[in-house]
Formats: C-alpha cells, sequence, structure tokens
C-alpha cells in the first residue's frame, strides 16, 4: 500500500498566514481602514478564511460565487461579499450567498432587486468607479446618476463606493487618485443625500499608499489577498517589512533526474508555447523534471530553493537546474 502523500501538492502554513493577515490588520487599523480578506486564490478554503477571520479581518471576499457557497456550507461565519461584478444569470445566487456585491451595471442591479424580493432579503451594492486603471468601473461622471437609479430599487442598499487598480494597466493607487474617491464619496452624500459607509480603496496594490502616513480621506477598507498570500505588496513584488514571504510550498515529484547538455542542439524552432529560447552554452547540468506544468503553475511565479534554478515548462514538465 503506498503512504506517500499526494503529488504534486500546496502546503500552507496557516501559522504563518495568521501572522501576516493579523500584522496588517492592526497596521491598516491604526490607520483607520479595515480589511476585508480575499479568498479567491484559495478557492474559497475554509482554513484559509478561518485564518483570516481569527487575524481580524472584517469580512471576507472571493470573485466566485462558487466559493461563497463552499465557504457558508463549511460553516464559515463571516459577511461574505462578492468582489466581481456579479453575471446577471447569477443574480439568484448572488442574493442567497453574498451579503454585499460589487456592481457597475444598472441592469445586472435591478435584477438584484427583482431576486432579493423573490427572496424576502436585502442585498447590499457597492458601486466600482473606473478611476484610470480601465478595467470594471462606472464613470465619475456617470456616478451620481446611477447612485440615484441604484437607491430606488426595492431591496436593495447601497453600502458604498470603490475602486479598483494596478490589476489590467497597472496604475498605482497614490494620493490623487484617493483623494479622487473621497471627492466622490462626499458629492454623493451632498448631492443625494445617500450614506455611504464603504469606501474601498483598492486591493494589495494600495498597502505603500495605506502606510506612508498620506492622508486616507474616506477610504476605510481595502481588500488583500496577495499580500497575505505572500508577504510582499504588488506593485514591484517587494517584501513588506516583518512579514513571510514563504507561507506557501509546492510539493512536486521528481520524473527524471539526468547530466545532459545546457544548450539544446540542432535547428531552433518555436517552443510548444511560441517562444524561442535564447540559452547559453555552460556545459553539463544537472537537469531534474518534475511532474507539473504549465497546465498547474506559471513557472514565473515560482522561486526555487537555495541550490535550484527553475528553467522553464512545458504543458506537463518543470525542468530545473540543480546542484
Amino acid at each position: 500500500v503506498c503512504t506517500m502523500r499526494s503529488t504534486p501538492r500546496l502546503e500552507i502554513d496557516l501559522d504563518t498566514i495568521y501572522h501576516t493577515a493579523h500584522t496588517l490588520v492592526q497596521r491598516l487599523n491604526r490607520r483607520g481602514i479595515s480589511v476585508t480578506g480575499v479568498t479567491k486564490a484559495t478557492l474559497g478554503s475554509p482554513d484559509f478564511a478561518n485564518a483570516l477571520l481569527r487575524a481580524g479581518v472584517s469580512s471576507l471576499g472571493d470573485s466566485r460565487i462558487e466559493n461563497i457557497k463552499s465557504m457558508l456550507h463549511a460553516n464559515v461565519t463571516s459577511e461574505m461579499t462578492l468582489i466581481r461584478s456579479p453575471m446577471i444569470t447569477h443574480a439568484a445566487r448572488v442574493v442567497k450567498f453574498a451579503d454585499v456585491s460589487f456592481n457597475t451595471e444598472i441592469e445586472v442591479i435591478r435584477q438584484l432587486s427583482v431576486e432579493a424580493q423573490k427572496a424576502d432579503c436585502i442585498h447590499r451594492v457597492l458601486l466600482m468607479v473606473e478611476l484610470g486603471d480601465l478595467r470594471e468601473g462606472i464613470m465619475p461622471d456617470d456616478l451620481i446618476h446611477i447612485v440615484s437609479e441604484t437607491c430606488r430599487l426595492p431591496n436593495i442598499v447601497l453600502e458604498g463606493i470603490g475602486t479598483n487598480l494596478a490589476c489590467r494597466s497597472g496604475v498605482s493607487p497614490d494620493a490623487n487618485n484617493m483623494a479622487t474617491l473621497t471627492e466622490l464619496a462626499n458629492l454623493i452624500e451632498t448631492t443625494t443625500s445617500q450614506s455611504i459607509n464603504v469606501v474601498s480603496g483598492g486591493n494589495s496594490a494600495n498597502l505603500t499608499w495605506a502606510l506612508s502616513g498620506a492622508d486616507t480621506g474616506r477610504i476605510n477598507n481595502i481588500r488583500l489577498g496577495e499580500a497575505i498570500l505572500l508577504g510582499r505588496e504588488t506593485l514591484h513584488r517587494k517584501p513588506i517589512a516583518d512579514l513571510h514571504t514563504d507561507a506557501i510550498t509546492l510539493i512536486a515529484e521528481v520524473i527524471e533526474s539526468k547530466s545532459k547538455p545546457s544548450k539544446p542542439s540542432g535547428k531552433i524552432a518555436q517552443t510548444a508555447f511560441g517562444a524561442k529560447e535564447a540559452t547559453t552554452d555552460r556545459g553539463r547540468v544537472l537537469q531534474t523534471i518534475l511532474a507539473i506544468g504549465i497546465q498547474d503553475i506559471d513557472p514565473a511565479g515560482l522561486q526555487g530553493d537555495k541550490g535550484i534554478k527553475i528553467c522553464g515548462a512545458s504543458s506537463d514538465h518543470l525542468i530545473l537546474e540543480s546542484t
């Protein structure tokens, strides 16, 4: 009987996750900012979610309603936020499983209202505003109109506004765009008399700004996932002081280990993934192949232990050189 644990696998140190999340929650709370712990990278893992809750996050956020459903079925007790705009065909599931959803389209919010009335529940929405990164978001000039339309809908409550930066175009959160978000929150309240409870400034890319000592204005929430998992900010992928960057270890099995030339021989064309690999002749090297590939992981996101160099990957093979 084989007693080996299955491979490939990820081993996640939940004590380290807790320490990182707790440290960031405390630092941000001192700035008047709460943390929504983002669970999407772990597919809504209940163990990960509970570690975040123990660390003091104010709520959990995920981009997939399936993950939120899984956490609830595992008895994870938290306010749940759908942090991607809902698919209109999922409106009934959204109001059933999510307390709050991020929205940009009034047609979707109208359907959420319909489903919330059917379910006899209140669903809260946070309107996302476009501030330059050109992913999701209502254009600022259209915001007051959308707020007014949203507030007329039965069983819908406007929770607040937010934005997302640094994901599609790499636009950095800074004093200017964060001040604009504050100004928009103030404008909504003075124009419509609608209270704005939450102003969600962004994601892990906001940490440098949020912890810099700059005026945070009305920003009172950010969503953190990668910073907790990897212990780094996401603008330049730099480690965050006093946090761990090794909470997650990828374990994969060796399927070949041989001394081979470091430079391929023959006429070179494209690889299986369309690139042409530049190589230099370094003599013979110890090449190791692991049973994992681009179907499973992005090799560019991996860091080898000391003495291990990650050289490349195909669909099902990860190629290393080691000492």
